[in-house]
């Protein structure tokens, strides 16, 4: 089906261009949420005549997700989950989350998640604020938030927990040397 994009979608286009898409994606994604118009005599009048208007009104949308994408870019957010002893969580962090930490600003249909987050750490997310803006946060996600301080530090949590761990069951098998263990005291007659 041809459409007449309203704005820039990606990996079709942008403003104005007349391009060849499936009918279901026409049908289902972009007429739906206005992204779009069918490409017809009629259709491409209309648009031509209100051109000036689409082009100022994605402008000013553009400019209001510039600026609250400074105040948004490069900031920090701490989800505090429960977590396995590998640092694997019990769930993951889907773009509700995400969209519920970062704020009213954003919605859950602007965060772009590559693949689930399903571990502890420190975890960059790009929001899409505007289809031509897109932002850079940084999730610390952590079972405390002493362990998210430690984290935001740079300090690797699972790699120090098992590091603690072995250094304890050394000291341990250390005492249990120490304290005469493995050793025969006391009068001993070989037979």
């Amino acid at each position: 089906m041809k459409v007449i994009l309203l704005e820039r979608v990606e990996g079709w286009g942008g403003l104005g261009d007349v391009v060849n898409v499936k009918d279901g994606y026409a049908r289902n994604f972009l007429l739906p949420r206005s992204k779009a118009l069918r490409a017809n005599a009629a259709n491409l009048k209309v648009f031509e005549g209100q051109r000036a208007d689409i082009e100022a009104r994605n402008a000013k949308a553009k400019a209001d997700a510039g600026k609250a994408g400074e105040g948004l870019d490069g900031t920090s957010y701490v989800l505090i989950r429960q977590a396995g002893e590998s640092g694997q969580l019990y769930g993951s962090v889907s773009g509700r989350d995400v969209a519920e930490a970062v704020g009213a600003k954003v919605e859950r249909s602007m965060v772009v998640l590559d693949k689930p987050i399903k571990t502890l750490g420190m975890h960059e997310v790009k929001v899409r604020l505007h289809p031509e803006v897109t932002v850079t946060v940084t999730l610390n996600i952590a079972r405390s938030q002493d362990e998210a301080e430690r984290q935001a530090r740079g300090e690797n949590v699972i790699a120090s927990q098992f590091e603690e761990d072995r250094a304890a069951d050394e000291a341990a098998q250390a005492d249990l040397l120490e304290g005469g263990a493995g050793k025969i005291e006391g009068d001993y007659v070989e037979s």
